[in-house]
């Protein structure tokens, strides 16, 4: 019975396919990690946390227009809150996006 487990398990070894995500180490071009990527570090830092306190007032109106009665300003809150994840999220395409024309442009 053992002999059969082990050539069972050679064949299942042997069968194996390739990994379905091939093994990739993301890394910033030399010609853009310099000041590209300073000006969008910063740009992005600056602006998301910006965002998060948008979202984070947001959610104050929304809380104290609620507890208030004060619809208007609820109204106001949630709309902060979604501009708020709009933004987020633009800034986060913002460097994708120039990462992915960089690698269009790029000759060679």
């Amino acid at each position: 019975m053992s002999a059969l487990l082990e050539a069972a398990n050679t064949f299942v070894l042997a069968a194996e396919p390739a990994p379905a995500v091939p093994t990739f180490t993301p890394t910033v071009p030399t010609e853009v990690s310099g000041a590209t990527g300073s000006i969008l570090g910063w740009t992005a830092g600056i602006g998301l946390s910006l965002a998060t306190l948008g979202g984070l007032t947001g959610w104050a109106c929304v809380a104290i227009g609620h507890n208030t009665e004060r619809a208007g300003l609820a109204a106001r809150g949630k709309q902060a809150i979604l501009w708020s994840l709009i933004s987020g999220g633009g800034i986060g395409v913002t460097a994708s996006l120039v990462m992915l024309f960089y690698g269009l442009t790029k000759t060679g």
